[in-house]
């Protein structure tokens, strides 16, 4: 919970500006899309890897290289602000999706041990935990252009500053205080397999529709926030308001969460997730009509981040009771990667739409990705109900 609360910092403080950040150093807002790309594909990269290193050695040593990965990642985010070069920003970006990687597999580690009843709580826990330091992290944007200035950096490149030294307090913490490992200690020696491959003969059933349910809410999720700064810039909004609007974002996204997992572990999974994919939809609807209204957006965007918990926590933890703990770090792993993955498509996409089409359009196309989850869960249940 400690190292969520300092990682979220970090998250939060960067994620608010990288777009920005790649519009000042470009003169584009067309590449503001990239930023949130390259942040999910980096933490995709490093997802298998992590959870390969999990299910080898532990938890432990796999959370404290993916922190400090980001923290390198920051830092070279700040040496491109400092040098206006493009490919050393996507590269400082690909890097700072480590910590991304660190912070979902977190959440993962709090259900190594869980009580198969309490694994939703569990959970949610620690993603709650990421909630004070990613709400403050966005309003970050303020000091961290006065830090900027008093060192001689651009103004964009003092929240990055916070990124870095969060992450590396964050990895630090875990190398330290994360004893014993969770998943050693829940699974005995950990499994030998590793890679992509030994996660695929459990992509069936319950436990395929669980991945599905995770990746394609998150896809909406990233789609719909990575453009709001941009379209909220071109109605004249300020930093300082971005800021808010990010920050209640993440705050729907976590601040729940831990009724979230309760509703998963009492209501029942299935429909804790159908109530999240109707508050994203009702988000989708809010913020595509928002026009130049930044009460609308922040509510629309408020509602997503609640969407986004309720859908992710609950699909999450059916994962985790689908599967025996010694195969959870593999399939988790792969579970994270198609998050990631999907993440990707929709910020690269959700530019290219807004090009075409505008905001309200990617609002509209972001309900869409909804239908296909709701029939998942809807036959699966039925699927049960013939077979009980």
């Amino acid at each position: 919970m400690l190292v969520q609360v300092v990682g979220g910092l970090g998250n939060g403080s960067g994620l608010a500006v990288s777009g920005l950040l790649l519009k000042d150093i470009t003169g584009s807002s067309a590449w503001s899309g990239m930023a949130v790309v390259m942040l999910t594909l980096g933490a995709a990269a490093f997802t298998i890897p992590l959870s390969s290193l999990a299910a080898r050695s532990g938890r432990r040593p796999a959370l404290t290289t993916g922190w400090l990965a980001g923290a390198a990642g920051a830092a070279v985010t700040v040496w491109a602000a400092a040098t206006e070069l493009l490919p050393l920003a996507l590269l400082g970006l690909l890097l700072f999706g480590g910590s991304t990687a660190a912070n979902l597999q977190s959440r993962f580690a709090a259900t190594d041990r869980a009580e198969p009843a309490h694994i939703g709580r569990s959970l949610s826990i620690v993603v709650w935990s990421t909630t004070i330091g990613a709400v403050i992290g966005p309003n970050l944007t303020g000091p961290g252009a006065d830090v900027a200035d008093a060192v001689g950096l651009p103004d964009l490149a003092g929240p990055m500053l916070f990124s870095a030294v969060g992450f590396a307090v964050a990895g630090v913490l875990t190398f330290v205080l994360l004893r014993p490992d969770p998943l050693v200690r829940a699974a005995g020696a950990p499994k030998p397999q590793q890679g992509v491959r030994a996660a695929l003969p459990h992509l069936r059933g319950r436990t395929l529709t669980a991945v599905w349910v995770v990746a394609s809410s998150h896809a909406v999720m990233v789609a719909v926030m990575a453009l709001t700064p941009v379209h909220m810039e071109d109605h004249g909004a300020s930093l300082k308001i971005i800021g808010l609007t990010i920050s209640l974002h993440i705050a729907g996204m976590f601040a729940l969460s831990p009724l979230m997992g309760w509703l998963s572990d009492t209501w029942g999974q299935d429909r804790t997730i159908l109530l999240g994919q109707s508050i994203l939809v009702v988000a989708a609807a809010v913020a595509g009509t928002s026009g130049g209204s930044q009460v609308q957006i922040t509510i629309g965007l408020t509602l997503l981040g609640i969407g986004w918990s309720a859908s992710v926590i609950a699909g999450a933890s059916a994962l985790t009771a689908s599967l025996a703990v010694q195969d959870r770090p593999l399939v988790q792993g792969f579970s994270d990667l198609a998050m990631n993955i999907a993440g990707a498509l929709g910020g690269l996409l959700a530019g290219l739409v807004v090009a075409l089409s505008g905001f309200g359009t990617l609002n509209v196309a972001a309900a869409v990705l909804t239908i296909p989850v709701v029939v998942l869960i809807l036959a699966g249940r039925r699927v049960a109900a013939q077979t009980s």
